[in-house]
């Protein structure tokens, strides 16, 4: 079993677990569940704005800790005033040492698009989404199939959440559905967690421009963004390069003055 595999498996039981302590009825007693959300696509649209969906992230399969003691409240509203278009909060806890707990942080600072970056397999998760503060989901291409994806963004875009559809080769564009709002090219591997940008050059063209571009991982340098935004990308998910860093909205703000320096 690849770490992917094993990811879903135990997700599989952990989201069986949560629907019997958190049922629905009571996660659509949030404050969040009837306020409306902030459009990620708008913001990545915007030229006031660098484009970066800055991720927090505690920890990866791969790698083990990356910034174990980060604190989301600072982390989050630093990302922002450094200039990042979204943010994009980890809510797994075996894999990536998240909770659902960060993001509804996260969302208590910050008037922006947050992403809710988890492993989503049932309609229950994206109502937990809703609830917790989260303005889009993240759907994997190759975790579901072309079936289940437009029956869950479906459902997504009826609570108001808009989708993020990750893909990683030219046969999961097939996975694309209308209510699909951007498209992202996923640099790393899930199986082997190597990373390549190369796959969002390749895969550019592809994509249907009625999709919001963005590049996702592995990305570390103003010159690979300004290159990947002349391929058409209008958002770039960055985590691991700024979480390394004791600070890591620090990074983000070197990343962003150096963008606008180009």
């Amino acid at each position: 079993m690849n770490i992917l595999e094993e990811i879903i498996a135990e997700k599989k039981k952990e989201v069986a677990n949560r629907k019997s302590l958190f049922p629905i009825k009571l996660l659509a007693k949030s404050i969040y569940f009837i306020s409306p959300t902030v459009s990620l696509k708008k913001y990545l649209l915007r030229t006031d704005k660098a484009g970066i969906i800055a991720e927090f992230k505690r920890k990866s399969p791969s790698k083990g800790f990356i910034n174990k003691y980060a604190n989301v409240e600072r982390t989050s509203i630093g990302y922002m005033q450094a200039g990042a278009s979204a943010l994009s909060v980890l809510t797994d806890t075996n894999f990536f040492g998240g909770s659902s707990a960060d993001l509804t942080i996260a969302r208590k600072y910050n008037y922006c698009p947050i992403l809710r970056k988890d492993f989503i397999i049932d309609e229950y998760q994206i109502i937990e989404a809703k609830s917790i503060g989260a303005d889009a989901i993240l759907l994997l291409a190759n975790v579901l199939t072309a079936k289940e994806i437009k029956s869950l963004s479906k459902f997504s875009k009826s609570l108001g959440l808009e989708v993020l559809l990750e893909i990683r080769d030219k046969d999961e564009l097939k996975s694309i559905s209308a209510d699909v709002d951007c498209v992202g090219v996923n640099n790393r591997d899930l199986k082997t967690f190597k990373t390549n940008v190369s796959r969002s050059f390749e895969l550019s063209n592809l994509i249907p421009d009625d999709f919001v571009k963005i590049s996702e991982s592995g990305i570390d340098t103003a010159k690979t963004m300004a290159d990947l935004k002349q391929a058409g990308y209008k958002g770039f998910l960055i985590g691991e390069a700024f979480m390394k860093n004791a600070r890591p909205e620090n990074a983000c703000a070197d990343l962003v003055k150096q963008i606008n320096a180009i």
